[in-house]
């Protein structure tokens, strides 16, 4: 399967901080590819320097077969890049910015329906729109033009969860028409939606290249169950329960991967309260890869 990107030993130092260090990832042609890890990571420092805004310490970048670096030029125009914080001319409507990039290509885009999917008003300035607006808008651009490669930096940063459906949707749609994707985020439930892979880093390196099936397989739940009866402990020792802590008649529960056999113990109890809550990537990140 060709590449799209191919990453070998990246490293970027500033100073004595090593942002990255020596990371490798290489991501197929239409794969929606997610990079994951916590904020301060490296997350952001290496799509930096895959859009060639710094350039690295050591190391090699491939993209779509060219040097991200002396081929940066060539390369923008199959990129399409969206930062974490979309930053764009104040005083210019959406519009006035859509204009402006379909000026470079010579035809209309997809811009116009894209932000009737979205619910933006390009006629509003940029600097009148909300957060979530100016979020929508930089979708907006990133996908109008259907690139072959997609760089994403927490693409639904303040979007509510309806729009990010939307949002995932339309990357969805992107990948069956070929576009790669290279998401990066800390949004796990985003990533097992919509990724076909992910890399983890963590201060720096990477930790684990994982088919999205396989991270899913170590989803931890926290379960805080609370009785209005007597129950046996030993009723809840069973498959994908790691520990279980008794408070003042209620029970707290962790479990690693199938939580079914548990919710299905619980439910020959009559309970009063019942709360299940998905561990953050940090926990995840700590129970499989901390001590690598």
């Amino acid at each position: 399967m060709p590449t799209t990107i191919e990453i070998k030993n990246l490293k970027k130092y500033f100073g004595k901080v090593k942002a990255v260090d020596g990371i490798n990832i290489s991501v197929e042609r239409g794969e929606i590819f997610g990079f994951l890890g916590p904020n301060g990571a490296g997350k952001t420092t290496a799509i930096r320097c895959m859009m060639d805004f710094i350039r690295p310490t050591a190391g090699e970048i491939k993209i779509l077969d060219k040097d991200a670096q002396a081929d940066s030029e060539v390369l923008k125009s199959d990129i399409s890049y969206l930062p974490g914080n979309v930053r764009l001319y104040d005083s210019w409507t959406g519009l006035d910015h859509v204009n402006f990039c379909e000026n470079f290509g010579g035809k209309k885009s997809a811009a116009r329906e894209l932000a009737k999917q979205l619910d933006l008003d390009l006629k509003i300035k940029f600097h009148h729109l909300s957060s979530g607006n100016k979020q929508k808008l930089g979708i907006v651009l990133a996908l109008m033009k259907e690139p072959k490669l997609l760089i994403l930096d927490e693409p639904t940063l303040a979007l509510d969860p309806l729009l990010q459906n939307i949002t995932h949707h339309l990357l969805l749609e992107s990948g069956k028409k070929g576009t790669t994707a290279f998401i990066s985020s800390h949004n796990l439930s985003e990533v097992e939606r919509i990724c076909d892979r992910v890399g983890i880093i963590k201060a720096g390196k990477m930790v684990a290249v994982e088919n999205i099936k396989n991270l899913k397989e170590k989803r931890m739940h926290t379960v805080t169950a609370t009785f209005v009866d007597n129950f046996k402990l030993a009723d809840f020792k069973v498959p994908g329960v790691d520990k279980i802590e008794e408070i003042d008649g209620t029970l707290i529960i962790k479990t690693k991967g199938e939580i079914n056999p548990l919710l299905s113990e619980l439910a020959k109890y009559q309970l009063k309260d019942l709360e299940i809550s998905h561990a953050t990537l940090e926990e995840i990140f700590l129970e499989f890869y901390g001590r690598r």
